[in-house]
C-alpha cells in the first residue's frame, strides 16, 4: 500500500475491502456458524497485508518480528489506516448481520 492516492480511489478501496471482507465474514459465519470468526481473524489478515516478514518469524524469531511489524504499524499513511478500517467495518457487520438474521429465524445450512 501506500503512495498518493486520489479521493475517488480512497472511496472505491474503502468501498471494496468493506464488501470483500463482509463477503468472506458472511460465508465463513454462514458455513461454519461462528458468527465473529473473521472479526478474529481480520488483524492476522491486516499483518500478512502490511508486513514483510515471514509468519514462521513470528514464532521463531519474535524479538525481531514483532519489532519489524510495530514499526511497519507506525509508519502507515492515514490512507491505508482508513482503507483497511473499512475491511474491518466490513467483518463486524458481517458479524452483526448474521446475528439480526438468526434472530430473525433465518437458518444458514
Amino acid at each position: 500500500m501506500g503512495g498518493s492516492v486520489s479521493l475517488v480511489q480512497l472511496i472505491i478501496s474503502i468501498v471494496l475491502f468493506f464488501v470483500m471482507f463482509f463477503g468472506i465474514g458472511f460465508l465463513l459465519n454462514m458455513l461454519l456458524r461462528m458468527t465473529w470468526l473473521m472479526a478474529v481473524v481480520y488483524p492476522i489478515v491486516v499483518v500478512f497485508i502490511v508486513d514483510d516478514v515471514s509468519f514462521l518469524d513470528y514464532i521463531f524469531k519474535p524479538g525481531s518480528a514483532f519489532p519489524a511489524l510495530l514499526d511497519k504499524l507506525q509508519a502507515l499513511p492515514i490512507v491505508d489506516i482508513v482503507i483497511l478500517t473499512g475491511g474491518f467495518a466490513g467483518a463486524i457487520v458481517a458479524g452483526i448481520v448474521m446475528i439480526i438474521l438468526r434472530k430473525n429465524g433465518y437458518r444458514m445450512f
